[in-house]
């Protein structure tokens, strides 16, 4: 078998092993309303049983990153034992009461060892760059992209047995996560020689890595939140228009927003590798920004209109995000790669929280019209950290020199 076939089958079957694994994160919101409405639990109650996933998976980076276990194990081990530990901790949320303190525990927990899951993912697909790492991490987050969106295909399908759903997903996620030790590594692989006190902060410390981070932050300010709040969004403008089951249709539309990222994920990280991830990134945000800024308008407006603005917003939100990835992996030491990647993850995620919590209190105040007018200081912020980036010497570390 060639080095080329041996890098296809790695990478399609590290893939498919991360939508499996991460299918852990978004079960809890695919059966929300069944939980919701067998246990009578509050919004807050469904709100806490997502965003413990999300707390968890930071804490997790955060622990990740500060002991480097991206970089000083062999990263399938470290894989596949969180992503079994992730199973077993979705497979016990089974047999606890939802809303109770030991549910969000389980689900904190799921969160946590997923941190060893998603980076490291990174890492792994980066070991087989040779100019194409942009593509290659966009592969992975465009997995991420198909198992967001999940959760508004089964929304719209009607309600579903909770039980069947984590039990499905338990098992699939273990496959899953065992699966990669069957995917090798790739030739630019390097583990690092000793554990390093505050190698971490070097995300923040290394100009140019914190200049990448910087891109990625703005991103994140912006991502979750909509894809959070796009659906009720869609919902609310629907019934205005006077459309009949608002609620099914908007779920429906959002699973075709969110997804829409995963080929636009591929192509940019394609059109990345071959324009430069600066410029790459730079537009994509800029596009991004100016759909957060036109689509509070359209509110109960043409449904084509609104319909068309949100897809297009889709596309454009989440294809930066792998080469931002791929930007400090570039710009990293191979040995320190994992631990850079887990670390610029921890912090995106975290804004991700805040600029999430803070939505619907703005929409309370200002009302659909202006609720995504906010993220984009998001855009904003990465566009003028990309092009500070750009004017690097260290730039041309990324892709094979075209900045």
């Amino acid at each position: 078998m060639t080095l080329l076939s041996i890098k296809s089958r790695s990478l399609a079957l590290l893939c498919l092993s991360q939508v499996a694994v991460l299918s852990l994160w978004f079960s809890a919101s695919a059966v929300a309303p069944s939980l919701a409405k067998e246990f009578a639990l509050s919004g807050g109650d469904v709100a806490l049983l997502s965003s413990s996933v999300q707390a968890g998976f930071v804490l997790g980076c955060l622990i990740s990153a500060a002991l480097g276990l991206a970089d000083r194990t062999d990263p399938r081990l470290l894989y596949a034992i969180c992503a079994v530990a992730g199973a077993l901790a979705n497979f016990a949320f089974l047999h606890v009461e939802p809303g109770t303190s030991l549910s969000i525990f389980l689900r904190l927990l799921t969160g946590a060892v997923i941190a060893g899951v998603y980076p490291v993912g990174m890492k792994i697909a980066m070991s087989w760059a040779k100019g194409d790492a942009g593509m290659l991490v966009g592969m992975l987050v465009g997995s991420l992209m198909i198992g967001s969106a999940s959760p508004h295909i089964i929304a719209y399908w009607g309600d579903v047995d909770w039980r069947a759903v984590l039990s499905a997903t338990s098992i699939i996620s273990a496959v899953g996560g065992l699966s990669v030790m069957l995917v090798a590594i790739g030739p630019n692989f390097a583990k690092s020689p000793k554990f390093k006190l505050g190698l971490a902060f070097e995300a923040l410390t290394n100009k140019p890595i914190r200049l990448a981070n910087f891109g990625y932050f703005g991103h994140m300010w912006e991502v979750y939140a909509m894809w959070t709040w796009i659906v009720l969004y869609l919902g609310a403008s629907f019934e205005v228009s006077g459309i009949d089951n608002p609620g099914k249709w908007a779920s429906l539309v959002a699973f075709f927003t969110l997804a829409a990222g995963a080929p636009g994920s591929i192509w940019g990280g394609r059109i990345a590798d071959k324009v430069g991830r600066t410029l790459m990134t730079s537009v994509v945000l800029a596009a991004s920004g100016t759909c957060s800024l036109i689509i509070g308008p359209l509110f109960g407006g043409p449904v084509f209109l609104v319909v068309l603005v949100a897809i297009l917003w889709g596309a454009t939100v989440s294809p930066d995000s792998a080469q931002f990835s791929t930007a400090v992996g570039e710009l990293s030491k191979p040995e320190n790669r994992g631990t850079m990647l887990t670390m610029q993850t921890a912090i995106g995620f975290s804004l991700a929280l805040v600029s999430v919590q803070l939505m619907p209190h703005w929409i309370a105040l200002v009302g659909w019209h202006w609720a995504f007018t906010p993220l984009v200081a998001g855009p904003i912020f990465g566009i003028i950290s990309m092009l500070r980036l750009r004017r690097l010497p260290q730039s041309r570390q990324l892709a094979s020199g075209r900045r």
